[in-house]
Order: C-alpha cells, then structure tokens, then sequence
C-alpha cells in the first residue's frame, strides 16, 4: 500500500477531521501513487491517521476520504457517501421547491473534489480534483443507479483542475445528448440553464433561497443588478414587485439568456432594461449621471480563490460596493455577495463597512445570507462556507 508519512507535529490538523494534507506538511511518500490513488496517511511516528486520494503535483498533496482504518476506499464506501448525500436533499429540499438543486457538495459530503447537480432528469458533475477524476466512472454508475437517472454531462472544464495536474474536460458521459438550454422550475418561476457553457454547472443554485429573500423584499423599488448573468435575480425582483430592473453583465449570451427567462414568466422589455458593459465602468457612470436606485444587487464571480489573492480582490469588493451605495437612495437595500473562498465573512463585512465610510454613508446590516441547504458545510471544513452575502440598508 503507498502511504505519505507527515513531518513530526503536523498531524494537527488531521486529528481535527480536516481533510486537507498539505505538501509541506509531508516528509515522505512511499511508492509511486498514480494521481487519485487512494495512500494511506500516516504520523511521523508511523500511527494510521487516515485515508486520502494522492494528488502528486498539487499544493494540496493529498484528500481525506476517511480517518477509520476499517473504511478502506471501494465502491462500496463511495456508494454509502452518495447515499448519504441524496438522502440529506430528500429531508431538506421539497420537491416543489425547484427542480434544479446540488445533490453532492464534494468534501462536505465526504466526496472530496466531487459536485453533482440535478437539473431536471439531468445530472451534471464535475469532478475537481485528481480523487474524484480516479473515481469518476464508478460514481457516474453509482449515481445513475441511486438516482435513477440516466444522462449524465460533465463539466470539469474548470481552472482548479490544471492545479492537479488535470486538463479541462466537459461533455456528454452517459445517455442521451442534451437539449441545452433546459427548462427548470424554482419557486414557481421558470429559467432555461446552458449546462453544455453556462457559468459553472449552469446556473447559480446556491443563491435559490437569497433570490427569493429579494422577491420578498422587492415590491414597488427599482433595481440595479450587478453581474446579472442570466437573471435569475432579476426575475425574482419582479416577481416580487419590482417596478423596473436594470441588469449588467459583460456576456451578451448572458443577457440574451436573460431576457429569454424573463419572457418564460411573463415579464415585458418594459419592465426590464439590459445593459452589456463591465459592471465597474457602468457603476461609475451611473455615478457620474446622477441615477438612484431604491436596491442594487453586487453578485460577482470570484474575485480571489484563494487567500493568496485575497489582498487585490479586497481592493475589487471595495470599489464595487463603494459605487453601489452611492447609488442608493435614503432607505434603500444592498444585496451584497462574495463567493470567493479567499474571503472569509469578517473579512467580507469590513471591505463593505470601509466602502460605505469611504461613500460617506450609514448602513446598517439588517440580514445575513448565505448558500442553501442543499449546499451543506461540514463543521471539520469551514472552507465549504464560500458564499457570504449581506443585506444592507442605507439610513436616510
């Protein structure tokens, strides 16, 4: 069996639960693990800590799928990890809730570098790192079986992989060609998803619950929403009550998916105005025209996944919510979000409390939001609490 033995003293974090293994916590491997290859990880003093998935080129040099020594890496271990998994959005998702939901959360359901999300009778993964890519074809079966299920798309066509020594892949694995866009149904609305090139599976499914406090908080405000993708946040905004939404982004395919959604719920152009430009330009130019807003909506893609970069994206999330705010008029609400995992939620907070200093402002925090239920954290690996989201409001 290979195995990678720790340097002395930096078990630590492995007698926590946490399923990462740095390399430079490792002093020796032993064998020649191909990538993905379940090692047995191992104190200075030679005492079983856990098993994990190697990764030999990577800075995260190995991933935890169990601490027990008696749960030895088999099909049989990762079937139990998806049942589990399926079981907890069973209990926690209503089936009239959406139709669209993540049904395997990688580490946070025991499956290290593995997402699945359900888009109708559509399963698309995508398979992070080089664990769950040595693992991809039985999970593929494993998951058709317990799901019942039959096409099944792939989209690891992402940048983290080239961090495992893994190239970008995406396309059909199992069944039929699918007909992209699909239509899927949450909370009663409707929006088409481009599993084959949207943004990552398709659709941002861990903001459903947060588009839904908008739709409850938007009757008769007008609206500015900010790196709006294919507007999901907008059809909500009008569902609510909105009396007009402004949507940005920098895709035109975007915004044409955008009005498309709209237009399957039964929102005219009158209602809603796109605008394809970079959010930042428009923010200032809207700035400079004098327009006000009673809501503006800051959704943007990852400015920092990693700490490393966490300094010059602080200086992104500044600018962004510092433009917002000045936007909004007396009483109005900021739904502002970070999903980078190189931002924690205090850090978060005090980029926005130093952009509302710096606009001259007084805002007060009036909720907190985060990703759904169906994005679980699991408590041994705060790193699964990407999304933070603050709601505020601008005293007059």
């Amino acid at each position: 069996m290979h195995a990678i033995l720790l340097k002395p003293g930096r078990e630590k974090s492995l007698l926590n639960k946490h399923p990462w293994i740095f390399s430079g916590a490792v002093a020796q491997v032993r064998g020649d693990p191909a990538p993905g290859e379940t090692v047995e990880v191992r104190s200075a003093a030679g005492n079983f800590l856990a098993w994990a998935a190697c990764s030999p080129v990577s800075n995260i040099r190995a991933r935890v799928w169990s601490w027990r020594r008696e749960d030895e890496v088999t099909p049989a271990l990762l079937r139990a990890r998806l049942e589990s998994a399926l079981a907890l959005r069973r209990a926690l998702v209503p089936p009239a809730e959406t139709s669209a939901l993540r049904l395997v959360h990688a580490e946070s359901d025991g499956l290290p570098g593995l997402v699945v999300d359900r888009y109708n009778e559509v399963l698309v993964i995508q398979c992070l790192t080089a664990g769950a890519d040595y693992w991809r074809d039985t999970l593929v079966s494993l998951l058709i079986e317990l799901t019942g299920l039959e096409t099944v798309y792939e989209r690891s066509d992402v940048d983290v992989r080239r961090l495992e020594g893994l190239e970008e892949r995406a396309g059909l694995l199992r069944g039929k060609p699918v007909q992209s866009p699909l239509r899927v149904q949450e909370n009663g609305l409707n929006f088409y998803v481009d599993t084959a090139a949207g943004h990552k599976t398709g659709f941002y499914l861990d903001q459903r619950r947060n588009r839904q406090r908008v739709r409850e908080l938007a009757a008769g405000r007008s609206f500015l929403n900010c790196f709006a993708y294919s507007g999901g946040f907008s059809a909500y905004a009008l569902a609510g009550g909105a009396t007009d939404v402004l949507s940005v982004d920098s895709s035109a395919d975007a915004l044409a998916l955008g009005k498309r959604n709209l237009e399957a719920n039964g929102f005219s152009n009158a209602e809603a105005t796109w605008l394809e430009e970079d959010v930042f330009h428009t923010l200032r130019g809207l700035r400079d025209r004098g327009r006000s807003f009673d809501a503006v909506i800051l959704d943007p893609p990852k400015f920092a996944p990693t700490a490393a970069q966490a300094e010059r994206a602080a200086r992104g999330y500044k600018d962004i919510n510092l433009l917002a705010l000045k936007l909004l008029r007396p009483g109005g609400l900021l739904f502002t979000f970070s999903c980078s995992g190189g931002i924690s939620a205090d850090l978060f907070q005090k980029i926005v409390a130093g952009a509302a200093l710096d606009a001259g402002v007084n805002a007060r925090i009036v909720e907190r939001l985060e990703q759904g239920a169906d994005h679980p954290v699991a408590l041994n690996f705060p790193e699964g609490a990407y999304l933070k989201g603050l709601v505020l409001e601008v005293n007059p």
